[in-house]
């Protein structure tokens, strides 16, 4: 896969890493000198010094032959401009960072896919980290649903009972499905079945529709989440 990177910094430069380290064909293009040469050192990669808002320089990138282009500068009007440029040289996939969400609406106007003020995003998982320390891992849907990882601890009131056990006694809802069960035993995650019996040190993945709540976690034994 052919991928410019605009921008080589906070963002940028774990992107670079990632794409490069999966055999992928990656042009850096940074208009910071010493950012650029940091890049050109530490990635077997192409890195341009020069500025990406303007076509000539997508273009000796080869922009008008890339797969995918990605902006990651921390300024919404040089990414919105370089996208742009992208899709004039017809780039397939054109993506960006949106570090202000007034300006969330501009970019998917003109057609682009969007990551959100990634400060923000690392902020949330922080406090979320502390809010709820039994969350392993996890990801929000929409507003409110989330996808999540948690240990079932012993004497949990779902340790020792099969999925159609637990839904029988009204421990999991309509809003709450595991989805997968990850365990020691196991080489490979558990597909649940109404017959998979969920035992103490599983590690699941769950889907809430009404998020990782302290009533959805007491059901795996974390009532560390209450407070």
């Amino acid at each position: 896969m052919y991928i410019v990177i605009v921008g080589a910094g906070d963002i940028g430069t774990p992107l670079i890493e990632i794409a490069t380290a999966g055999g992928n064909e990656v042009v850096v293009i940074e208009r910071d000198e010493a950012k650029a040469e940091q890049a050109s050192r530490a990635f077997d990669c192409l890195v341009i010094n020069d500025d990406a808002t303007s076509k000539e320089v997508l273009a000796d990138a080869g922009a008008d032959r890339a797969d995918a282009l990605v902006s990651t500068t921390d300024q919404d009007a040089t990414n919105i401009m370089v996208c742009l440029l992208a899709q004039e040289l017809e780039v397939p996939e054109v993506v960006s960072v949106v570090h202000n969400p007034e300006h969330m609406g501009l970019f998917r106007q003109i057609g682009v896919n969007t990551m959100q003020n990634p400060q923000r995003l690392i902020a949330e998982y922080l406090y979320r980290a502390v809010k709820r320390p039994s969350i392993v891992d996890f990801m929000r849907i929409g507003e409110q649903a989330e996808v999540f990882e948690i240990t079932v601890e012993a004497g949990a009131p779902i340790d020792g009972k099969t999925l159609q056990e637990a839904n029988e006694a009204d421990l999991l809802g309509p809003d709450v499905l595991i989805v997968a069960v990850e365990r020691e035993s196991s080489d490979e995650p558990i597909t649940p079945r109404g017959e998979t019996r969920i035992e103490a040190d599983d590690l699941l993945t769950v889907y809430s529709a009404t998020g990782a709540t302290p009533d959805v976690t007491d059901i795996f034994g974390h009532t560390e989440d209450h407070s």
